[in-house]
């Protein structure tokens, strides 16, 4: 089966599901296929897949990887500096996280912890998702069914990674910052973000894990303090706790970028 065929197919099945799925006309375009098939993917409930439509799914998104450019090894990274015991496993990468083969990438999820619902949206938690597969959610649902209550900020659950080339998935919650001033609460919960992450990755003797962005964005924490507190406790995490770790900091607008650079290159003179 060739690529728009896999794409034509899932979209017929999503639309199959839905009441209104005759109503909603299937694009010409190759980029309004797309469009409305992630869109479908995204507002789906998270309800059981036919094995069949999983598996062209599945085949569907491997490819989608090779289109987009193919996994960026995050081992191969080159570090912030190769001649410090911690800076030689820090990098900063300018890119979209659901391309980095890391042994788990993190995502900033909400509270529901069951990925964004708004078609198309342009958060990370819907990028994940998006190329993840059907799969991720259901995995999400399960955890949260077991748990029983909304995810609180600061907390980690982990899920296979599914389709995406990072083989776990690292979901944590930030804190909502109002008016872009964080107080001490806000700030000690984004810290325990990190800190729950690192440590699950040295539990799990990860050799890789990269971050994005988490609370900056939509939840509002301003994006100079959110990256001092990220870099600050990552690099007491690999001072103390992990001398195998590779932490990869994950930037993808040029704000954070030069943010990112600024602190690091000052930890260097350090």
């Amino acid at each position: 089966m060739q690529q728009d065929e896999r794409r034509r197919e899932l979209i017929g099945a999503l639309l199959a599901e839905r009441p209104d799925g005759r109503d909603i006309a299937m694009p010409a375009d190759e980029d309004g296929q797309r469009a409305l098939l992630r869109a479908l993917m995204n507002v789906r409930p998270p309800a059981p897949v036919p094995p069949a439509t999983m598996a062209v799914q599945d085949a569907y998104l491997i490819e989608r990887l090779a289109e987009r450019g193919g996994a960026v090894d995050a081992a191969a990274l080159a570090p912030v500096d190769a001649s410090d015991p911690v800076l030689g496993r820090i990098a900063l990468w300018r890119g979209d996280i659901t391309l980095l083969a890391a042994d788990a990438i993190v995502n900033a999820a909400n509270s529901r912890l069951l990925g964004c619902f708004v078609p198309g949206h342009h958060c990370i938690d819907n990028a994940i998702h998006s190329f993840a597969g059907m799969e991720l959610r259901l995995s999400c649902a399960s955890i949260m069914r077991a748990q029983g209550h909304e995810e609180p900020a600061g907390c980690v659950k982990v899920t296979p990674g599914f389709n995406l080339p990072a083989r776990l998935v690292f979901h944590t919650v930030g804190p909502v910052v109002q008016g872009g001033a964080p107080g001490a609460r806000e700030r000690e919960a984004l810290a325990r973000c990190y800190r729950a992450c690192l440590g699950e990755a040295t539990r799990r003797g990860l050799g890789t894990l990269a971050f994005c962005c988490i609370s900056t964005g939509l939840f509002g924490f301003p994006q100079d303090e959110a990256a001092r507190i990220a870099v600050e406790t990552v690099r007491a995490h690999l001072a103390t706790a992990d001398p195998d770790l590779k932490v990869v900091f994950d930037v993808f607008t040029d704000r954070d970028q030069r943010i990112y650079q600024d602190l690091l290159s000052r930890a260097r003179t350090a």
